[in-house]
């Protein structure tokens, strides 16, 4: 590929299209596959790095300021401290800032070398975004080679030769191997993170698809004992612990292919009368339990400014999304009634069973993008789970 790079250039962002950006590579030392997406949040790179619902993606950040608060290990989502189960890679218009924070314990740049993470800042990535909106999200190879070298012709083959996230179950790699018991509560300033109940007021069981650490923190801070078991376990398992209620996780990859295993076993829990919750992956693998559909999206949610509206109160809320599948509004059946929308693209939120205690959002309520505007599901579930007992 006839292609002159700037002398300064150490980064590269090849599509399978054949474009490449590039610019000045940030963190890790090497390339990584995966899907681009921009993320409009203005805060939280950290924790948008680590969730495992990016899984085999590459995130562009449209904010230009990038680094400023550094890097802690408090604001980890994922259990694992590898970029392999989170994102891959990220693109900064700007070099990431030095950290100005008293949390901060390593600089962006720093942590992201630790990880694994490659990065690329000096990219238009109002451009990137532009693009995105318009065709979609494109697979691609990102790169960082120090003196500059680069195949690139080999890297646009990579990214066109990759299948891509549709038919791909991504959850059994970011699933816990074991069960697990989690005891730490919400953070909060200046105590930290709360601990646990003496006495826990539930007994709650987690599905791991990729949960966040913030979803296990949100349950235990409305007095949950919160027990965490991998994404293949079975409904007779998960049962026989009798819990109060059930929490399907969010996580990375195509929901219809985790549900060849997973929507049988979620179908199970709905007909035994436990509450159950779903947060992105699933909400969409409860939709699709249910008999819904799910389809892949051009550019996908990603963000902490999203508004949904709750059509059970009528709130408009500022949500946190990362999805790039959706449920499809007219595939829900009855009993299943639709309790959120985005108003953005009027996509489907959230669904409930009619008559059941089965409920679950697109969103992720945990994040609490500056407002906690959706920290009330957490107690709607466990209002369900009282109402249960």
């Amino acid at each position: 590929m006839s292609r002159d790079l700037l002398p300064d250039c150490t980064g590269v962002l090849a599509l399978a299209d054949g474009t490449i950006l590039q610019g000045l590579g940030v963190g890790a030392v090497g390339e990584a596959l995966g899907e681009v997406c921009f993320n409009t949040a203005m805060t939280g790179y950290q924790e948008i790095l680590t969730d495992p619902s990016y899984m085999a993606q590459i995130v562009a950040f449209t904010f230009p300021h990038v680094g400023n608060t550094g890097t802690t290990p408090e604001d980890l989502e994922q259990m694992s401290g590898s970029a392999e189960t989170a994102a891959r890679g990220a693109v900064f218009r700007d070099l990431p800032t030095a950290p100005a924070n008293w949390r901060a314990e390593a600089d962006l740049p720093t942590w992201m070398a630790r990880r694994g993470v490659v990065g690329l800042a000096g990219v238009d990535t109002r451009a990137l975004t532009r693009s995105i909106r318009e065709h979609g999200m494109p697979h691609a190879v990102i790169a960082h080679s120090p003196g500059g070298r680069f195949d690139l012709d080999a890297l646009v083959a990579k990214a066109k030769a990759w299948s891509g996230l549709e038919g791909l179950d991504l959850a059994k790699d970011a699933s816990c191997l074991q069960p697990f018991v989690y005891d730490e509560g919400l953070w909060s300033w200046p105590q930290g993170y709360a601990k646990p109940a003496a006495t826990p007021k539930y007994e709650v069981v987690v599905v791991d698809y990729g949960v966040k650490r913030n979803i296990l923190r949100a349950l235990t801070s409305v007095g949950a004992r919160v027990t965490v078991v991998p994404a293949s376990t079975s409904a007779e398992d998960i049962l026989a612990r009798k819990p109060d209620g059930v929490l399907l996780s969010n996580g990375p990859g195509d929901p219809a292919a985790t549900g060849q295993y997973a929507v049988p076993q979620i179908l199970k829990l709905v007909e035994s009368g436990t509450p159950v919750f779903g947060i992105c992956l699933g909400h969409q693998m409860l939709s699709l339990a249910l008999g819904a559909k799910t389809v892949k999206m051009e550019q996908g949610h990603h963000g902490a400014n999203h508004p949904v509206k709750d059509l059970t109160t009528g709130k408009v809320e500022i949500v946190s999304m990362n999805h790039g599948f959706t449920v499809e509004r007219a595939s829900l059946p009855e009993p299943v009634e639709e309790t959120h929308v985005s108003l953005f693209d009027g996509t489907n939120a959230g669904i409930a069973l009619k008559d059941r205690p089965v409920f679950s959002v697109q969103h992720h309520p945990e994040a609490s993008p500056g407002p906690t505007d959706s920290l009330y599901l957490f107690e709607r579930f466990a209002r369900l789970m009282d109402a249960a007992r």
